[in-house]
């Protein structure tokens, strides 16, 4: 039975603390885990509970009024008990989207500072809808079939279908500053590609205009022994049931990879094995794209959980699980927390499928952003989210080191969905696409967030490799500045820790290009000290791309 914390008892739970640091930096020596609970998760069960006590004296020391409360969210503690604990808020029992914040304290629980989505009041002018929900539904449900047949951009399917909107929930709008009472509804339907649609719909409670629109199916955008596709010949953790093998890994959270058959819904059904050797290393074997799929999935939680402590997307010790042939001739993958999985087409013709391992850790990383900062997936912050997922992936590459997917800063270069062996976008110059930004200018955040990313990309590569002409693992780069400037990189794994810190830590849903410097540089601060060449080089690198 998890333990439940007295609002008393916060201030001198020291064990507490002491064991969810330890956790953190991953080298928990805990005490044991109750039958079936692993001893993160116990910890981690308590430090939540922590941050839920503290939630009351935190919003008091905020300020906040008295219909207002804090819903934990997350909860991180650093080696010298610091705490940054991250909440939702409510305003009169309603959640408020632009709400969240992130709360710093001490090692005693005192308020040190803040970092909150949206600044000033969110009490709306009023708390009485004008619309019935089923208005708002109707309304949402009407707004979205009106974009069916219209192409939006280049990289995304024009929406064929429109078949279902799920209930409306009244909330209350912040997230642009001018705090209104609103429905949230949620609209399914079919994209032209094959891609499910379920796009999240807030609309105003008394005239039913759309305030924003979310769409929460991820793409890639573009995009035992096992013998996959793409990673060749790996080494894979099975399960043998007795009688037979099933392309399942209890070490990593019990996460597995189905097959769906070429279907486009259900949960596809489990890979299984006779002799425990999986897929020919060419699509004629269904099990080869899930060989790359269930690698791709290990090595994802490997490198979130040996690079930053994590387990798993959620950091709970629970598995996704992955699908594989997905529809026929789907030329995408994509991520998807309603069912917590991540799913890959198998390309045209049905002979190409994008389970790339730097498109697995993209889609699972969004996962990662979904459960943390909560990124808005529109704007600016769209922006960040879509380039936290390109670091990251890119981070996944490194980390696996696959003989047959050399890492580089190169995104979706070898399942060729541009048809003539270029990548998706690239890092170093992300102009090279075609669409993506190399600065940022007053517009960028006007841009497809696939677009705007490239700021944010670009500034990973010069803070890791610096600018100029290079070559690394065989790829020749040659990363300018905005400014002119010669940059020195501090390298890809301190880089990754900065822009991790900062997206568990900092960053909120709102959070823009300037916020992203903010936070990067609290975060090499915490990591480096202020004034150390790290910091410095954040600070250079961010000014490299235009944002000062």
């Amino acid at each position: 039975m998890k333990r439940k914390l007295a609002v008393g008892a916060v201030l001198s739970a020291s064990a507490i603390l002491a064991s969810a640091i330890q956790v953190s930096a991953g080298i928990a020596q805990a005490a044991p885990a109750p039958v079936g609970q692993s001893a993160a998760a116990q910890h981690r069960g308590e430090l939540l509970s922590l941050a839920n006590a503290q939630a009351p004296a935190a919003a008091k020391a905020l300020g906040l009024g008295g219909q207002e409360k804090l819903v934990v969210k997350d909860a991180v503690v650093d080696a010298d008990g610091t705490r940054h604990f991250r909440y939702e808020r409510t305003f009169a029992g309603m959640p408020v989207l632009g709400g969240d914040l992130v709360v710093h304290q001490d090692a005693k629980g005192a308020v040190k500072t803040s970092d909150v989505a949206v600044k000033g009041s969110i009490a709306p002018a009023s708390l009485s809808p004008k619309l019935s929900a089923d208005q708002a539904a109707a309304k949402a449900t009407g707004a979205v079939q009106s974009t069916v047949g219209i192409t939006q951009d280049k990289d995304e399917a024009a929406l064929t279908s429109v078949t279902q909107a799920r209930g409306a929930e009244l909330v209350v709008w912040a997230a642009d500053g001018a705090p209104r009472l609103a429905y949230r509804t949620t609209v399914e339907g079919m994209r032209a590609d094959g891609t499910p649609s379920r796009q999240l719909i807030v609309s105003d409670a008394a005239t039913g205009a759309v305030l924003s629109t979310h769409e929460q199916i991820q793409t890639a955008n573009a995009t035992g022994t096992g013998n996959g596709l793409f990673v060749g010949s790996v080494p894979l953790t099975t399960n043998y049931t007795g009688s037979t093998y099933q392309l399942k890994d209890a070490s990593r959270g019990g996460q597995y990879t189905t097959n769906l058959k070429n279907r486009t819904s259900g949960n596809g059904t489990l890979f299984t094995d006779s002799d425990n050797a999986w897929g020919n290393g060419a699509v004629s074997d269904a099990a080869s794209a899930a060989v790359d799929a269930q690698y791709g999935a290990a090595v994802t939680w490997d490198f979130y959980k040996n690079t930053f402590g994590r387990n798993g997307i959620r950091n709970d010790g629970v598995g996704a699980f992955s699908r594989v042939h997905y529809g026929r001739n789907y030329v995408n993958a994509f991520w998807d927390d309603s069912c917590f999985c991540m799913t890959y087409g198998d390309g045209a013709s049905n002979t190409h499928p994008l389970t790339e391992l730097d498109v697995s850790g993209h889609e699972m990383s969004h996962g990662v952003t979904a459960n943390t900062a909560g990124l808005n997936y529109s704007g600016e912050s769209g922006g960040l989210n879509e380039a936290t997922s390109d670091i990251m992936g890119t981070m996944v590459e490194f980390y696996a080191n696959a003989p047959k997917d050399k890492p580089d800063y190169l995104i979706g270069e070898l399942i060729n969905l541009n048809g003539d062996g270029t990548p998706l976008r690239y890092m170093d110059k992300p102009s090279k696409d075609g669409g993506s930004a190399d600065y940022w200018s007053s517009t960028v955040g006007s841009k497809d967030v696939h677009y705007s990313s490239g700021v944010a990309n670009h500034f990973f590569y010069l803070l890791a490799e610096g600018s100029g002409a290079k070559t690394i693992n065989g790829v020749s780069y040659n990363s300018p500045t905005y400014n002119g400037s010669t940059l020195t990189g501090i390298g890809r794994d301190k880089a990754a820790q900065i822009w991790y810190r900062a997206l568990t830590v900092y960053f909120t849903s709102t959070t823009n290009y300037a916020g992203a410097r903010t936070g990067t540089l609290n975060a090499a601060k915490d990591l480096y000290g202020a004034g150390s060449a790290e910091y410095n080089a954040v600070a250079a690198a961010w000014s490299g791309v235009n944002v000062n």
